[in-house]
């Protein structure tokens, strides 16, 4: 290993680190010491407006798109709360108490939370609007903590499918929470071919009874850590949890296989994250295995 790997190592691993034994839970750590990613990778979340004056987010390459205005007393804390905390796990230095998993990709913020409607859910026409721009404007993978909002149209529905569509067409992959309502069944967003839908585990492994689950989370989904997680926020730091956590561990670990194989095709990284873990038998995913997705797509680029 060389110094730059063990230095690596030793900021991942340190006691003081937050989130170590969810990043180890997943295989992360062994991708984490081999790259801290690559500024041509870039990651896209659609969320509230992150706050990148954050010092352990003060060398990261954040860009925020053009999006409507959010007032600060109709929720504008509560989405940047949110935001924040999925941009540190993404991209918090590596030597800050909070080592990100790919602080030197790029990272596109699309706000997209407003006085509309509450944080977590969104209109289908509002987000497939945001799909298309972040993917647009350079996204290869896009990361949606959030969920819909009821009662949707067909017409809505099918916009939203044809803005997944457009992604993966981009040659982009859609990341996406499964939900914390505890109840059976999928979305537009999960069920599309393009999106690897996520689940939260619990940190001895377990699947989190809260979580959401269909046919499409056991087929194509995987579980990934959403208790015990550490998120920034505008006071240093909260406890953040639930499936918005774990989709962006998956996330951070499609943007380190991206950088380590940069010229590998968005289906062969669907396939490397979603193939390379246990055999599927039920509605319940197994947990992503990064260190297993980067030996098949060795294998698989050989």
């Amino acid at each position: 290993m060389s110094g730059h790997q063990q230095a690596l190592v030793q900021g991942i691993r340190s006691t003081q680190a937050a989130n170590f034994p969810a990043l180890r839970l997943v295989s992360l750590t062994r991708l984490m010491a081999l790259t801290t990613g690559r500024p041509e990778t870039v990651l896209g979340i659609i969320d509230g407006p992150v706050r990148t004056d954050h010092p352990e987010l003060a060398s990261a390459s954040i860009r925020q798109l053009t999006a409507p205005p959010i007032p600060a007393q109709t929720g504008q804390g509560a989405a940047s709360d949110h935001a924040t905390a999925i941009a540190g796990i993404l991209m918090a230095g590596r030597d800050t108490s909070h080592p990100g998993i790919c602080p030197d990709v790029t990272l596109l913020v699309r706000p997209i939370f407003t006085a509309a409607h509450r944080v977590g859910a969104v209109p289908p026409a509002e987000l497939a609007s945001a799909i298309v721009e972040t993917v647009d404007a350079g996204a290869r993978v896009v990361n949606l903590s959030l969920g819909l909002v009821p009662l949707a149209t067909p017409a809505a529905d099918k916009g939203l499918s044809q803005a997944l569509d457009h992604a993966f067409q981009r040659g982009a992959i859609v990341v996406a929470a499964a939900g914390n309502q505890a109840t059976i069944g999928s979305t537009e967003i999960t069920r599309h071919h393009a999106v690897i839908p996520v689940v939260a585990y619990d940190l001895q492994g377990r699947p989190l009874p809260g979580s959401n689950f269909a046919h499409s989370t056991g087929r194509r989904g995987v579980g990934a850590p959403g208790e015990g997680v550490t998120g920034l926020a505008a006071d240093g730091r909260r406890a953040f949890g639930g499936t918005s956590a774990a989709a962006a561990f998956v996330t951070g670990a499609v943007g380190l296989l991206w950088s380590l194989f940069p010229t590998a095709g968005a289906a062969e990284l669907l396939f490397a994250v979603t193939r390379s873990t246990a055999r599927r038998t039920s509605v319940v995913p197994p947990l992503l295995n990064a260190a297993a997705a980067f030996e098949l797509l060795r294998t698989m680029r050989q």
